[in-house]
């Protein structure tokens, strides 16, 4: 039998029922957040995780909370629900629920999930034969506890993941009426990819003084796998942009476009279907029937294009995205790095392509300040005049913004306000709520040393879409004939409602 070495499995002290089905999956060797967490979750720590996406937390928690319940199982009877994993959004909810339920399948652990969105008849019978570990998002959670249905006296472990975005959301209201009806003896994990001052607060609260504090990939870090660009385009022109580089780029096999806004992701989606791609839009306007469909397409290769918002992005979970594109640059310079870190998981390549309106520079100038690095131009394109508001070499970049502050109206009592639209919906009378657009805000700039910016290298640039091309070398932005694939016109599809 092969000796177990510090990068397996092995070496964590996982049961065999789990490990059997790591291998199962494909695994070999844990992530360093796996490596590093495991051991202290099986050994009944309280626990700070600092990880972003795509740094396989999920498994960090799920297999070490799956040994200690099977490990001490209790009689016949009713199930008790002994693990709690509170997660912001319906998507992400099913992804942690489906882990749970595949690296779980050997130990006979009876697990359910529970979000907004879909009727509660069905996750109430669930409740009612009894589980042992229940995923919930926050509002369909107390909707359920306010019918009797959910009783935690019996709980021996806390989950709270994606704390920040939780936060963001405008849950931390929800959230606290939550911890109120948690044991006072009990384990406590707490994921999240950024500490804002909120976050911190509640960590405080949640976690006890020896909790163990595993960080890995800080915000600030950008994927060095992943080849970053940025096109400066009017703002009428990024449609027409984002199909050439669909068009032109023949290596773009799973692309994931971000949009700012629900409406804004229709309208890519419905423009590059029209265009002949195969492509769809997720958010949370969408129907939980149209998003998963739209998931398994994009899944399957059915459609290569997935136009989605920040936030109905967060339960995606896929290794083999090639590209990100972001049509519109997020407005808190963290989410940049979220985003891109879709891609070149896996150890595969990845490529991260955006666009930048004149009335988006402040924002990649935001961005460059996080990454501390500028995001190089893509090849070949020239950018226009009003780019020049772009900081200079030898300039001191304005500091970076920071989470959205609070709200001075609507929500839930405070917070920053619920991503409206995006959280599940709490019962048939509530009013359909507009997607949440945080503003953001701007910290005092002694807080973030300011750095040289370093020169560009010298670029060989071409003119810029609609200028005149020089009579010694081609426009290599020069628009090509589109043509309509999908055969007839009718390739491309939009996930419906």
């Amino acid at each position: 039998m092969q000796r177990p070495t510090e990068s397996s499995f092995d070496s964590l002290g996982l049961i065999e029922p789990l490990l059997a089905a790591v291998r199962e999956e494909g695994y070999e060797r844990p992530t360093p957040i796996q490596a590093r967490a495991i051991p202290h979750v099986l050994a009944g720590k309280d626990l700070l995780g600092l990880a972003q996406t795509g740094t396989g937390k999920t498994a960090a928690f799920a297999l070490p909370i799956l040994q200690r319940l099977h490990e001490g199982r209790r009689g016949a009877g009713k199930r008790p629900i002994r693990c709690l994993v509170l997660t912001p959004t319906r998507e992400l909810a099913s992804q942690i629920a489906e882990a749970f339920n595949t690296y779980g399948k050997h130990l006979g652990l009876r697990c359910a999930v529970i979000f907004g969105g879909v009727g509660h008849e069905p996750q109430r019978q669930v409740l009612r034969v009894g589980i042992d570990i229940l995923i919930a998002t926050p509002g369909r959670f107390l909707d359920l506890a306010g019918e009797r249905l959910i009783d935690l006296s019996s709980l021996e472990v806390f989950v709270l993941d994606e704390a920040d975005r939780m936060l963001d959301m405008g849950f931390i209201h929800d959230v606290k009426r939550i911890i109120a009806l948690l044991p006072k003896q009990r384990q406590t994990l707490f994921f999240s990819a950024t500490m804002p001052p909120e976050a911190k607060r509640l960590a405080d609260v949640l976690l006890n003084s020896s909790a163990e504090t595993v960080a890995v990939t800080p915000v600030s870090s950008t994927v060095e796998r992943i080849e970053q660009s940025i096109y400066f385009v009017e703002k009428a022109q990024k449609r027409t942009l984002l199909e050439d580089i669909l068009y032109d780029n023949a290596d773009i096999t799973r692309v994931l476009v971000f949009t700012r806004t629900k409406h804004g992701a229709n309208r890519v989606a419905e423009h590059l279907v029209s265009a002949g791609e195969n492509a769809a839009a997720i958010h949370g306007n969408k129907s939980q029937s149209a998003r998963e469909r739209a998931m398994s397409q994009f899944r399957d290769g059915s459609i290569r294009v997935l136009v989605a918002t920040d936030i109905a992005a967060r339960g995606i979970d896929i290794d083999e995205i090639s590209h990100v594109i972001n049509f519109d640059l997020p407005e808190v310079p963290e989410t940049y790095v979220h985003r891109i870190g879709r891609t070149a998981r896996a150890g595969a390549d990845g490529v991260a392509i955006s666009m930048c309106d004149v009335e988006e520079v402040d924002l990649l100038r935001d961005i460059e300040r996080l990454i501390r690095k500028p995001v190089p131009l893509a090849e070949g394109h020239q950018p226009p005049s009003w780019a020049s508001r772009r900081a200079s070499p030898g300039s001191s970049p304005p500091p970076a913004r920071s989470s959205p502050p609070p709200r001075l109206h609507g929500g839930r009592g405070g917070g920053h306000g619920p991503s409206r639209g995006e959280r599940e919906p709490r019962g048939v009378h509530e009013p359909r709520r507009e997607e949440h657009k945080p503003h953001a805000r701007r910290e005092d700039a002694a807080a973030r040393p300011s750095e040289p910016r370093p020169p560009a290298p010298p670029r060989h640039l071409a003119p810029a879409p609609g200028a005149a091309v020089p009579a010694d070398g081609a426009n290599p932005n020069r628009r090509r004939r589109r043509r309509r694939r999908g055969g007839g016109g009718g390739g491309g599809q939009v996930a419906a409602d």
